[in-house]
């Protein structure tokens, strides 16, 4: 994939990820599928190195803890506290994290 290719990728994931109340991903939890990113880590990049299959950023990622399945605490607490994450799909997954600074209601 060439340069340009990869920047309408990235845009395309960019306008995919959304706000999104943790309980309407429930189902992707139960299912395995929910992948969290760090909020050290970009998002969309980490959407895009999926869709590419970068098998060496994964790994490191996976290495340093940086993502991981969705955890039971986690998705308890997120559920408790009736929070929004960030999201988007790079199926066959469902990548989340956390919203930095959230606005109040």
């Amino acid at each position: 994939m060439n340069t340009e290719q990869q920047e309408i990728l990235r845009a395309k994931l960019n306008m995919e990820t959304s706000r999104i109340a943790w309980k309407e991903l429930q189902r992707f939890f139960a299912g395995g599928v929910a992948i969290h990113a760090s909020s050290k880590l970009d998002l969309v990049e980490v959407a895009l190195q999926m869709h590419n299959d970068n098998k060496a950023n994964i790994k490191n990622w996976l290495s340093a803890g940086m993502i991981a399945k969705v955890s039971d605490e986690q998705a308890s607490a997120w559920l408790a506290a009736n929070d929004e994450v960030w999201a988007v799909v790079v199926s066959p997954w469902v990548l989340v994290q956390e919203i930095k600074n959230p606005i109040e209601h």
